[in-house]
Order: C-alpha cells, then structure tokens, then sequence
C-alpha cells in the first residue's frame, strides 16, 4: 500500500473515530486521548504490516535463476531493438543512451 493511500484512510479513519467517540463520551478530552490512542495503534500495525512485507521478500542475492534469466532476456530485447532502428517510420531515436 503506497503511503498517500495509507494517509487518506488514516485521516478518514481517525475523523470517523473522534466523532463516533465523542458521540459516546460527550467529552473533548476523553474524545482527544482515544483518538490519540487509535492513531499510534494504527500506526504500529502499519509500521509491523511494512516490517514484514520487508522481512519476506527475498534477498536481492537470494531470487535464483529466474532473476538472472529475466534479466538475460530484458539485454537480448534491447541489443534487437538498437541493432533494429528506429520502431516507427520517421521517428528517430533518442540521442541519450
């Protein structure tokens, strides 16, 4: 999840939260401190949910044969394209590398 998705829901989320609470408590302070409390819960849940997407993906070193022949095959497409020419009739390529 990219972190302005993550944001917009958060801001969503803790709005709904404060209103609900202070719907309940018919206090500012107490509406205050319990919204305070759920936005640090949600952000450790967010902070563990990003920890272990970290801790499961592979190692660069680690990904095997799939990676080195994916990656074999992406410079075999782009040695085609330069020797080629241009893809479209009138175009020319581009001056950088």
């Amino acid at each position: 999840m990219s972190f302005p998705l993550f944001l917009r829901g958060f801001v969503i989320a803790m709005i709904v939260f404060a209103i609900a609470s202070y719907v309940l408590t018919q206090s500012v302070w107490t509406t205050f401190i319990n919204t305070l409390l759920c936005g640090v819960l949600i952000q450790l849940g967010y902070f563990l949910a990003i920890l272990v997407m970290v801790w499961r993906s592979p190692a660069p070193g680690k990904q095997g044969d799939s990676t080195s022949a994916g990656k074999s095959a992406v410079a075999e497409a782009s040695q085609k394209e330069r020797k080629s020419g241009p893809p479209l009739p009138g175009v020319g390529r581009s001056r950088l590398p």
